[in-house]
């Protein structure tokens, strides 16, 4: 049989973290393990029931059977406008400043082949979500990792980012509230990017997918919020998150117009449309009664706080979050991420996600994922402390 290989593009591309862990996943499972899988960030709620039923009418509808929109369709574009103004009282344009996408990650893995040439910069954080790097290189990119460290607040510290370096930078990808670290950056902090992004002509990606899984009082920041930031980027979100649509695979992306139209020109040759029926069930589910994104909160927040709380008298070193539904933690003496990770998965079958997954920085940390019901992540904390 002729063997074909890959593409060098793939070929040198490292393992997809989350592909090993499922594979980890399914071996464990097929041993007859009660596996509890604290390791990727998909919901275990529901969809709200009236988002569903939103979903049942559209179906039937045969106006939704045609091809779809490469850019979305208008009342969807305008009901993230809505939105948009509702929570951070920004203004954007449905028919420029706005585009419908097959989930985030769509386009955050697309923007790059928008804009970066062969051996052009992209500044990638480090730990961070795996698809900024992956885009990079897809496209022809070379990755400059930012680190965030825990001691500038898991921040990059623009200042060490030398000259030469920025001289050649398309893109900047961030990501507040993080994943995986569960940090927020704050405006001062928008507005120091703003200021470098707009000396050197660089365009900024900013990924706000958890930006409504928050806990207290103080609302995580659009991005956009901020003066001059339409200037130099544009902002992806996702409704996987806020409404428990992960599986329906419907975000977009906003901001900067001219940045927006390249994404649609990428989406338009090589992409398409969402389907109609779920973009109309997602108007319906921007227009969301806040009651019912309080109680999901609410339902997270109780378990971070048992979660957060276990990991600690187990003696496991983590911060508080104050977003996401993660807690980023550092494996104890003694190990690494990845034979803490196998310890867990091998004797107390509990899967997290082995912290250097997300990048060389992400190393001797774990991430735990709240997305398991109350009463699962306090066996969770009891099998792993009779594990350790």
């Amino acid at each position: 049989m002729t063997k074909f290989r890959l593409a060098s593009r793939v070929e040198d591309l490292p393992p997809y973290p989350f592909a090993t862990i499922d594979k980890m996943k399914q071996g464990t499972l097929s041993k007859g393990v009660d596996l509890i899988d604290l390791s990727i960030g998909d919901p275990d709620l529901p969809t709200p029931k009236h988002i569903v039923n939103a979903m049942k009418m559209a179906v039937d509808n045969p106006e939704h059977h045609h091809y779809p929109s490469y850019v979305g369709m208008y009342p969807y574009r305008e009901s993230v406008a809505h939105w948009y103004k509702k929570r951070f009282d920004v203004a954007l344009d449905p028919a420029t400043e706005v585009i419908a996408l097959i989930g985030s990650k769509e386009g955050i893995g697309h923007i790059p082949l928008a804009f970066v040439n062969h051996g052009d910069i992209v500044l990638v954080p480090s730990p961070s979500y795996p698809v900024y790097s992956v885009g990079t290189l897809f496209a022809g990119g070379e990755p400059y990792i930012m680190p965030l460290k825990e001691e500038n607040g898991f921040l990059p510290d623009l200042k060490a980012i030398p000259e030469d370096i920025l001289k050649r930078t398309k893109l900047m990808f961030l990501n507040y509230p993080n994943n995986p670290t569960a940090t927020v950056a704050s405006d001062g902090f928008f507005k120091e990017v703003i200021g470098l992004a707009a000396k050197y002509g660089i365009i900024v990606c900013h990924d706000a997918a958890y930006s409504e899984i928050y806990y207290g009082s103080d609302r995580p920041m659009s991005f956009l919020e901020v003066d001059g930031a339409r200037d130099v980027g544009i902002e992806f979100h996702s409704l996987s998150k806020t409404y428990n649509m992960a599986g329906w695979r419907i975000g977009f992306a906003v901001g900067n117009r001219d940045v927006i139209a390249g994404l649609g020109k990428i989406k338009t040759n090589i992409d398409s449309g969402v389907f109609q029926a779920i973009q109309e069930s997602a108007v319906v589910a921007l227009q969301t009664e806040d009651s019912t994104i309080s109680e999901i909160r609410e339902i997270y927040q109780d378990r971070r706080d048992v979660l957060y709380g276990g990991i600690k008298r187990l003696g496991i070193e983590a911060s508080l979050p104050k977003a996401t539904f993660y807690i980023w933690a550092r494996a104890p003496s003694g190990f690494n991420a990845t034979t803490f990770v196998e310890r867990l998965l091998d004797k107390a079958g509990v899967l997290v996600t082995p912290g250097v997954g997300f990048g060389v920085y992400g190393e001797g940390n774990i991430r735990f994922a709240i997305t398991q019901p109350i009463e699962r992540l306090r066996e969770a904390v009891d099998r792993m402390g009779k594990a350790l």
